[in-house]
């Protein structure tokens, strides 16, 4: 049972530190204003992690790797923390169990990343129809735009409504269902 309330305890604050690291370079990669608020709240969140592996991983093309190699590197403890705690026995598991693990860990940061892109048009959608002036819209849209944009060239509006949100949300889970979870479920089939 304590096992258990630990487990949801690292997987939610974890997750979350991992959403905040995910946020942060995908507002580097799609060019989002770091004027903002919700930005800056992002960025002094990570910030005391993210500064030091600057130092180990320089930046290319530029983007900071060192927020993506942080949120890998929380997920992967998230990951082997949960399989510790439910008593997995890595010491007798052999050398192949640290690939497997390595592997959940990018298949539940992409479910993360995927599930972020949800999130962020969700919200997107709701300010749109109750307060497309906020402060925060900004940040929603630089972010969503990327994905939503391709879909509108494909499906029409339907009396001025536009539902390439809920397209999106279909594609997602779909990318979530086949081949994310058949990823998953080979890689919890070799342990």
């Amino acid at each position: 049972m304590i096992a258990s309330a630990l487990i949801f305890l690292i997987q939610t604050v974890g997750n979350l530190f991992v959403i905040a690291a995910l946020l942060r370079f995908m507002m580097q990669v799609f060019r989002v204003p770091f004027r903002n608020a919700f930005a800056q709240f992002i960025v002094a969140l990570t910030d005391f992690a993210v500064k030091p592996l600057r130092r180990i991983v320089p930046g290319f093309y530029g983007l900071d790797w060192a927020c993506l190699l942080l949120a890998f590197v929380v997920e992967a403890a998230v990951v082997l923390a949960a399989y510790w705690l439910n008593g997995f026995p890595f010491a007798l598991a052999g050398g192949g169990v640290w690939t497997v693990m390595l592997g959940l860990t990018t298949v539940r940061l992409l479910t993360l990343g995927i599930y972020l892109i949800i999130g962020l048009t969700l919200v997107r959608a709701v300010l749109t129809w109750v307060n497309p002036h906020t402060p925060l819209m900004p940040v929603v849209f630089a972010l969503t735009e990327p994905f939503l944009r391709p879909l509108r060239r494909i499906v029409p509006m339907i009396a001025q409504v536009d539902i390439t949100p809920l397209v999106l949300f279909i594609v997602c889970q779909l990318v979530l269902m086949v081949p994310i979870f058949a990823l998953e479920k080979a890689l919890l089939a070799s342990l």
